[in-house]
């Protein structure tokens, strides 16, 4: 009777043929250099590097291991090559709001050029222009100043002597002042002598006096309009040689940036600041002492204020840059405004603005995660204002901002650059539906598949796929038979057979670790024997708790039988996940039907053990009962079911079919045979629906079967669904041929309940009635015992309250 659902042992597991392949190892092979399988995400991703329209930023979502990353990156460096070379960024000094500095844009490659000579032209200024004011020309013009001045000041103190003669006064300069004193008969006098004389000659002495004094101050006045005047002869003459000197030295500059009205510009500002505070270059003892407001803080400030802050260099660029950010915190990507301590405070100047990583892709791509932009505070707010406005404003994190801080503003940089996030589908859609602004930022979205259809084509990119890895790594080349099982492995990674796994980087693992096998055995070329050791190697490494389980079955401290026929008992199957490492393992399910009203009672659940997919594959058991056994009366009757022996969370309807068939076996009192286990969800029509780890599943019951003892009647129920889906090991198949386990497909419950119990389920005839001898019939033959009983107990009751 359940012959007619055994699987095949040619369905368990597909095959790769080492024939296909027409070399003797992988390095006979061109190495791949296309993309496997991802036409979808190529062609979104191609669409939003030629977008230029803004907005069309790109979004790359895709499981963990498939490419993202190095794809992304291979196909927007190809891109970017093919673009021009955008300009270099420098940061300069704004003289008229040194908190405002400002950025100029030049040509790729000259910023550089553009700082190493500014500097260096004021290194020389700082030799030429204490120079040019040691000149004989010089002096002799400051010197003829000088002497005019002099002459102009003799002269108007010998008029004012002249003056005071007449009025009998004796003139005497001081250091700081005029004195004036009294002369009788052409002789000075003394304060005595001025006291004995008349009042009426000590009268005209006084008025006097009065006179001189104010022709002293008229004339003070004049010498201060002279000084005045000669200070500014002074300084125009200086400016002049200073200009003189600043014009020759910037004209070169000028003639080789004369293509660049930014640099010109600067150049402009550069020398009027340098003319207008020519003191700071000159030493102290040079010349006078600069005014307060024109003392640097230090000898190095004095002259960072005329150095260019190489922001964005481009020299080495070849075509648009491509950025790839592995840490993005806000100052990596925005750029950052660093500070020095000076004297208790703490300072800055545009020389300490560094670049980010969003300038740095400026003209060109930046490629982040979206899982460390969003670990990272302000970032992605930032990101979108940026993107949004097109400007970036380089600024430093309001939290870190104080007293005694002072920071800069520079001016806002215009920023033409596309964005390129790397991120999963979960993280994706939280954004997408919590933020209304990223829809229109980013315009793009590229998914990344993890499966291709199983065709010769793939099959033969496989080997190419791996002949790159052998050359990029340095591994030593695959045998075809070696190949073949990279093949298998990932049809068995995607758990089909029509299919292949582009998750490359656990293949890429396994590449690796066969090669270090193959080392070992001084070994040539890698073959099966190593790619096998290989991937048992790799499970005994992860599976100590599986290994653990198993014992726990061996000693009966988990109570699985795997022998014999119990009523109301099934054995479920459930996977364990651990990280990358997933196994299968039994896990008893029973069932208890009695008379009552309360349905279907999940202990689980009661217990708060159950998860809501679990709880409605429980309820969805109901629906069956009802459609099944509830046409001609109503269910009166409670069912208690379990997991035996689990203490911890359960999810999952895969054991819906399970729990199913010990509820049936219950009700129609039929054991079920305890050597096959079952896998599979059901729905209320009684079709038995696909569930996914079916390999692990029935490979994790085979082990249990063969520690406690393989009797050639066991076997693994699963759903006709999951048959493409098999890609069982080779010691399962092998039993399987060897008629030592089977493995049984069904579409309904009634296969099912025909392969457990060895009893046709039954077919209904016009009134829905089961036959006898049925495992449905028995089961209608129960409720209907329940009926009975439970009317002739109501009866009972109303006769006693009678």
């Amino acid at each position: 009777m359940a012959k007619k659902f055994e699987v095949k042992a040619s369905d368990l597991r597909l095959i790769c043929d080492p024939k296909i392949f027409k070399f003797k190892n992988t390095s006979e092979v061109k190495p791949l250099d296309t993309v496997i399988g991802q036409e979808r995400a190529v062609q979104a991703i191609d669409f939003g590097l030629n977008m230029e329209d803004p907005g069309y930023n790109i979004f790359v979502t895709g499981l963990a291991s498939t490419g993202k990353s190095t794809i992304v990156r291979d196909l927007v460096n190809q891109h970017a090559k093919r673009l021009p070379t955008p300009d270099d960024l420098c940061l300069v000094n704004n003289f008229k709001d040194e908190f405002r500095p400002k950025a100029i844009v030049v040509p790729p490659g000259i910023a550089i050029q553009f700082s190493k000579k500014l500097k260096r032209a004021i290194e020389r200024l700082k030799k030429e222009l204490p120079e040019i004011f040691e000149d004989d020309a010089y002096l002799k013009k400051l010197s003829k100043l000088k002497n005019t001045f002099a002459q102009q000041h003799h002269s108007l103190f010998e008029q004012l002597e002249a003056y005071a003669a007449e009025k009998d006064l004796y003139i005497e300069q001081t250091e700081t002042d005029f004195q004036t004193i009294p002369m009788v008969d052409g002789q000075p006098i003394t304060p005595e002598e001025f006291s004995a004389l008349p009042a009426k000659a000590r009268a005209k002495i006084e008025e006097n006096l009065l006179l001189v004094q104010a022709e002293i101050e008229a004339t003070a006045m004049e010498m201060d309009k002279k000084n005045l005047t000669l200070h500014a002869d002074v300084e125009k003459l200086m400016d002049t040689y200073a200009l003189s000197v600043v014009k020759k030295r910037l004209r070169p500059m000028r003639r080789e940036f004369k293509a660049c009205e930014a640099i010109v510009a600067h150049l402009k500002s550069v020398q009027e600041h340098i003319v207008e505070n020519f003191n700071l270059f000159i030493p102290p003892n040079k010349g006078e002492t600069p005014p307060p407001e024109h003392q640097p803080r230090n000898s190095d400030a004095a002259f960072q204020q005329y150095e260019v802050n190489v922001l964005v260099d481009q020299e080495s660029t070849k075509g648009a840059p491509v950025i790839f950010e592995s840490n993005p915190t806000f100052y990596n990507v925005f750029g950052r405004i660093e500070k020095r301590a000076f004297m208790g405070t703490i300072n800055t100047d545009f020389t300490m603005v560094q670049t980010g990583s969003m300038l740095s892709a400026n003209g060109g791509y930046l490629i982040m995660e979206i899982d460390s932009v969003m670990m990272n505070p302000y970032v992605w707010e930032t990101l979108k204002r940026t993107l949004r406005t097109k400007c970036l404003q380089i600024e430093d994190i309001p939290e870190e901002t104080g007293f005694g801080t002072t920071s800069l503003k520079p001016e806002p940089i215009p920023l033409d650059v596309k964005v390129i996030l790397l991120g999963s589908y979960d993280i994706f859609e939280i954004i997408q539906s919590e933020d209304p602004r990223f829809n229109k930022i980013f315009k793009v979205r590229a998914d990344f598949d993890s499966e291709v259809d199983r065709t010769p084509r793939t099959i033969q990119q496989y080997a190419r796929f791996i002949a790159r890895v052998c050359r990029e790594e340095n591994l030593l080349p695959f045998t075809p038979r070696g190949v073949s099982l990279m093949v298998e492995y990932g049809e068995k990674y995607v758990s089909n057979k029509y299919k292949l796994s582009i998750r490359f980087g656990p293949i890429l693992g396994i590449l690796k670790e066969a090669d270090y096998w193959a080392r070992k055995s001084n070994a040539r070329q890698v073959t099966d024997k190593h790619v096998i050791k290989a991937f048992n190697d790799h499970r005994f490494r992860h599976n100590l708790y599986e290994h653990k389980m198993h014992e726990s079955y061996l000693d009966n401290t988990i109570m699985i039988d795997v022998k014999g026929a119990v009523i109301g008992q099934v054995n479920a199957l459930a996977v364990y996940q651990i990280g990358e490492f997933a196994f299968g393992r039994p896990a008893r399910i029973t069932a208890e039907t009695f008379m009552g009203k309360q349905g279907v009672v999940n202990i689980e659940r009661e217990a708060e053990l159950s998860g809501s997919t679990h709880d409605k594959g429980v309820l969805i058991l109901s629906g069956y009962l009802g459609r099944t056994f509830a046409q001609q009366h109503p269910l009166s009757l409670s069912i208690s079911i379990t997991f035996e022996q689990n203490y911890y969370g359960i999810d999952g309807d895969s054991a819906s079919s399970t729990e199913l068939y010990a509820i049936i076996s219950s009700l129609a009192d039929m054991p079920i045979k305890q050597g096959i286990a079952v896998t599979g969800s059901v729905n209320q029509k009684g079709k038995i629906q696909a569930i996914g780890d079916v390999n692990q599943k029935v490979e994790g019951f085979f082990e249990v079967c063969k520690e406690k003892g393989i009797t050639g009647r066991q076997g693994v129920i699963i759903p006709a669904a999951n048959v493409q889906n098999l890609m069982l090991k080779k010691e399962v198949v092998d039993a399987v041929k060897n008629k030592k386990f089977r493995i049984y497909r069904v579409s309904t419950v009634e296969e099912g309940t025909e392969i457990l119990t060895g009893v046709p389920s039954g077919k209904p005839n016009k009134k829905g009635m089961y036959p006898k001898g049925t495992v449905y019939g028995a089961v209608q033959e129960k409720l209907r015992e329940y009926i009975k009983h439970s009317e002739k107990l109501k009866k009972e009751t109303e006769d006693e309250a009678e």
